[in-house]
Formats: structure tokens, C-alpha cells, sequence
């Protein structure tokens, strides 16, 4: 009997092959066809070689991770099915070219089905031979018996800047590959992909593309980044939309600059951020002290990869937690989140930048490679625009500032830490601040009672945001014996866990990580044997729970090799315990 709807593509070949691009347009047809995806990228940090993957895993239901089984193996090159081919399934198929010099025997040694398949003949003759991924993309429908005219739809869109013939090629060529895999093979495979009829129109949407749209979403109008996987899809995105929104998008030369051009522009009114990784954001922290020092709204995206030093470029990893939370010298207060959606991403986007300014400290907003890269199917309805909100804080007006009797103070000291915020421009907001030690009116003075006053002031500003620090989501059934703990990107592979182990575990997802809501994660955590679950070697969250809470945590199941947790990982990682 045939499964429906339930199987995982994986896509491999070297770089410049076309993986990426493979997978993103198998992605979109299948989603057309009102079928949920997620979609994993893996590719290794050079321009040409290597093994490069884009996994695809398929559903009528929506998914939040993907998973270790892979149903067809697509390889586009020899090195490609050496490395891969055991990850297939028993019954599950791996499509190749025809003219790979392998072993059927040693493929089928576990029941994997072997289906060569003239690849690049199909591609030399009906158009040219690097179209042989979109014949190998044409085999795998027909195999599994999808419409070819979804597949079409998406050849005609993503190709019609090169011209009509390179549309009518890749057409004739997919569809040459999806009638021979068909015929020769499409009786004989025991997974098939329907299209869902009246399906809703739904989005494939990555983190930071959601982040992206968020922050323009919050009004957020100036953008200075120097590029650093995985955060530079963030600059990307906004750059291709910069006319149309007016955002200024600003390449610096390297990272201390581009920390300091968003610092310069918040300080004059823009709602401003800078986005990078671990490397560039370890450049950053003695700009990152300023900002607190200064008072100065900012938002940061810290996309994590695998260090230290240069480390894994283009891997995934939740290392930099205690760093970010740490960094610069000396004290000063900024908040610290961590979504773990694409939907939460939008969320934080425009959320972030309300944060900075109320508080008037740095947000520090902490991604990784799998959230930041990894696509998604969301409903239109999930992107929540109708929730948008701007709050600038205490930003005196031009009619507030018109009215003062008194010289402006831009450090004043207020019950909450929090002082009213005049941008330059108006003839009574002329002021000074400085990076030293400063007064209510930011002059530098080294009097160690202004300084008890003025660290006081700052530093009431976390507790005064505490009241804005969001709890813990609880996922699953509450009663549940074991409590899965997580934060960040974790929140897809834990979710599928509780639903596979129903009613063992339950779930709790931080996402607001700084200042820390204790006295709500000590509720959440009541009544289980408490696993922590992250991707890094320390079990950096777990240390911080148990510093801010004293909640013994029971059990730590940790990944570090730069690769995500898949739902298998996790539950073997549980047997220790259960």
C-alpha cells in the first residue's frame, strides 16, 4: 500500500551545481501543490566542490524540522551518492545518472530501489547539460507521480528572467526526465505526493527572511552589516527592498564600523540594526559598551555558526549564548532574544526595535544557521502584520521639547532608569554625551557618587523591562513526567518529539533569555525530571537556568557538530533517562 504525502527528498551535489537552487524550486512546486515542507540547507564554505545538500522533507500537516529519513536520494554527482546513499530507507530510491560508474548490487543491499536515469543525455539533448538538475528534479516527480505542471509553474517563474528559451529547455527537459522515471520506474515505489485540493495559499518564508520583514515591518529604516553567514541573508533581503521602503543599506568595511554607523544612526532618531555572526560580533563589543554607556537604542541579529575563531562558517551551532550575554567590558544593561520560528522571527523583527527604544539599551537578538536558512511553508495569516506596533519610548516631541523651562538632561535620573530621549535637531535637544562616565547633562565627571547614581539608573532599566520579558511556551501534556527544555531554533525538533512520545514529555521554550524570567521558569518546571536540550558542548542554557533559577536540571542532551537535531537525536538522547 502506497504512502501519501509523507517522504523526504534529499538533493546533493558540489557546489555550483545548482543543489540550492534545486531545492528551493522543488520546494516551491510542492508547496503549490498545497503540501507543507521544511527545508534543511547544508553547504560547506567554498564557491566550488565540496558536498553541498538541500533536504526536503514533505507533509500535508505543517512541519517544524526535519527528520534523518530520507525516502529519495537525488545525487548529482558520484562523490554525492558515496556519501549519502546509506541515509536512504528500505524501499526508499536513489535516482542517478545513468553514467555513474556504481554497484546496483551494493545499492540495493538493504532494499534501496536503484534507478539510473540518462540525466545528462536528457539534458544534451533537449536543451544543455546543466540543466541536468532539472532533470533530475523531473525524474523524482514522475517517480512519485506529482504534477509535472506544478513543477512547470515553477520552471516558467524562476526562469523567465533568462529569456524564453531557457524556460522552453528547461521544460522540455523536465519533461523528458518525468516521463522516463515514470514509466520506468513509477509503478515500483511505494511513496507518492498528491496535490491537497482547496489547500490555502501559504508563504515559504527562511528566519531571516522573516526577520527582515519584521524589522521593516517596526520601521526600522537603516542597516549597516559587513557580510557574515548565515546573518548575511538579512542584509539581502533588505537591500533588494530598499528603493521600494527607503531603507538605507550600508556595506561597511568590516563590523567595528558598521556597529558604529547604526549606533550613529539611532542616536539621531533612524530605528536602526546591524546583523552578523560570532566573528563579526566579538568585533563589535566595545561598540556594543558605548551603546549602553550612551544610552543609545540598537538592535543586533547574531546569527550563530559553529567556532570558535572562524569554526564552521557555514554550520549550524548555539554557542555564543553566555558570550552575548557577557559581552563587553564592564556593566550595563541590554536584552537578550532568541525566536524559534519563522513566524517568531517576524515577531522580534519590529518587537526588537520597541525594546531598544524604551529601554534605550542594546537588543541583542540570537539566530543560528538552521533558523536563519532552513524554508518553511507558513500560513499568509501567520505573518501578523495587524499585530505590528511601534513604541518609541520616552522620545520627548518637538512640542514637549518647545515647552521645557529648564536645560535639557539626557541622562536624568528617573525612578525606572529610563530618561526622556530628545534626537539632535531641535534648539533645546543640543546636548553632549560621552563614552567616559558622565552626568544627567553627559558631561564627563569622574565623581564617585555621580558614578554609584548613574550605574544605579542603567542598570534599573532591567528590571524595569522584566515586566516585558515574555514566559516560557509550554508545549504538550502538562502532566508529563519529562520536561524538555530549550531555547531558540530547538523549538521545530522538541515540539515533534512531545508528538512522537504522546504524553511522555512536555515542552518549554524560552524565547525572551535576558534579563532572565525566573520566577516563570520556575513554574513551568514544576513536577518533571528537566532535560535541557542545545546545540553546543557546555550546555550553556542549562548553566544559566540553574544560575538564575537553582533548578536542577537532570539531564543535558547535546549536539557540537555543527549539524541540527533531528527528532531521532533527540529521543535516542532520551533513553538515558526514560
Amino acid at each position: 500500500m502506497a504512502t501519501i504525502n509523507n517522504m523526504t527528498f534529499k538533493i546533493a551535489g558540489a557546489a555550483g551545481q545548482g543543489v540550492e537552487s534545486s531545492g528551493a524550486g522543488f520546494s516551491q512546486a510542492l508547496a503549490q501543490g498545497g503540501l507543507h515542507i521544511f527545508g534543511l540547507q547544508d553547504y560547506m564554505s567554498r564557491i566550488r566542490g565540496g558536498l553541498n545538500f538541500f533536504q526536503v522533507r514533505v507533509h500535508e500537516r505543517p512541519l517544524f524540522v526535519q527528520e534523518d529519513a530520507v525516502h529519495i536520494l537525488l545525487p548529482l554527482n558520484e562523490e554525492a551518492l558515496e556519501a549519502y546513499r546509506d541515509e536512504v530507507v528500505q524501499g526508499g530510491a536513489i535516482i542517478y545518472d545513468d553514467g555513474f560508474k556504481v554497484d546496483r548490487r551494493t545499492m540495493s543491499n538493504r532494499g534501496r530501489k536503484a534507478m539510473p536515469v540518462p540525466l545528462l543525455d536528457i539534458a544534451k539533448e533537449h536543451g544543455e547539460r546543466v540543466m541536468a538538475n532539472t532533470a533530475a528534479l523531473g525524474a523524482a516527480a514522475g517517480v512519485v507521480e506529482y504534477s509535472y505542471e506544478r513543477l512547470a509553474d515553477v520552471i516558467r517563474q524562476n526562469f523567465r528572467r533568462k529569456g524564453g528559451e531557457v524556460v522552453a529547455a528547461n521544460l522540455r527537459v523536465a519533461r523528458a526526465a518525468y516521463m522516463y522515471a515514470q514509466e520506468h520506474y513509477g509503478t515500483d515505489f511505494e511513496w507518492k505526493l498528491e496535490q491537497v485540493p482547496e489547500s490555502p495559499q501559504r508563504m515559504i518564508m527562511s528566519g531571516n527572511q522573516a526577520l527582515a520583514l519584521g524589522a521593516l515591518a517596526g520601521g526600522c529604516r537603516f542597516i549597516s552589516a559587513y557580510p557574515m553567514t548565515p546573518a548575511t541573508s538579512v542584509i539581502e533581503w533588505m537591500a533588494k527592498h530598499e528603493e521600494e521602503y527607503g531603507v538605507v543599506i550600508k556595506h561597511a568595511e568590516d563590523e567595528i564600523a558598521a556597529i558604529n554607523m547604526a549606533i550613529g544612526a539611532n542616536f539621531v532618531g533612524a530605528r536602526a540594526m546591524t546583523a552578523t555572526s560570532g566573528g563579526g560580533f566579538a568585533l563589535m563589543v566595545e561598540a556594543l559598551g558605548l551603546a549602553g554607556m550612551c544610552e543609545v537604542p540598537l538592535v543586533v541579529v547574531e546569527a550563530q555558526r559553529g567556532g570558535p575563531s572562524t569554526g564552521l562558517p557555514t554550520r549550524t551551532e548555539q554557542s555564543d549564548l553566555l558570550f552575548v550575554l557577557h559581552a563587553s567590558h564592564g556593566e550595563f544593561p541590554r536584552l537578550v532574544v532568541a525566536p524559534g520560528t519563522v513566524e517568531e522571527c517576524f515577531d522580534t523583527g519590529w518587537r526588537a526595535f520597541n525594546l531598544a527604544e524604551k529601554y534605550q539599551t542594546p537588543v541583542i537578538i540570537l539566530t543560528d544557521q538552521l533558523l536563519a536558512s532552513s524554508l518553511r511553508t507558513i500560513e499568509v495569516g501567520d505573518i501578523r502584520f495587524d499585530k505590528v506596533e511601534i513604541d518609541r519610548g520616552s522620545l520627548l516631541s518637538q512640542e514637549e521639547l518647545d515647552a521645557l523651562a529648564e536645560p535639557y538632561k539626557r541622562h536624568a535620573f528617573t525612578p525606572d532608569g529610563i530618561s526622556p530621549r530628545a534626537v539632535p535637531g531641535h534648539p533645546k535637544a543640543v546636548y553632549a554625551t560621552a563614552s567616559d562616565e558622565h552626568d544627567e547633562f553627559g558631561h564627563i565627571t569622574e565623581y564617585m557618587e555621580n558614578r554609584r547614581r548613574m550605574m544605579a539608573k542603567r542598570m534599573a532599566k532591567l528590571e524595569t523591562a522584566r515586566q516585558e520579558i515574555e514566559a516560557p511556551q509550554r508545549y504538550g501534556p502538562e502532566q508529563a513526567p519529562l520536561v524538555l527544555v530549550g531555547w531558540g531554533s530547538t523549538y521545530g525538533v522538541l515540539r515533534e518529539v512531545v508528538d512522537r512520545l504522546d504524553g511522555e514529555v512536555r515542552l518549554v521554550q524560552f524565547h525572551d533569555l535576558w534579563p532572565f524570567p525566573a520566577e516563570a521558569a520556575a513554574d513551568a518546571l514544576q513536577g518533571g525530571m528537566v532535560v535541557t536540550v542545545e546545540n553546543n558542548f557546555t550546555g550553556q542554557f542549562k548553566r544559566l537556568l540553574q544560575g538564575e533559577t537553582c533548578i536542577q536540571v537532570d539531564h543535558t542532551i547535546c549536539r557540537y557538530d555543527g549539524r541540527s537535531f533531528s527528532p531521532e537525536d533527540v529521543i535516542a538522547g532520551l533513553k538515558e533517562v526514560r
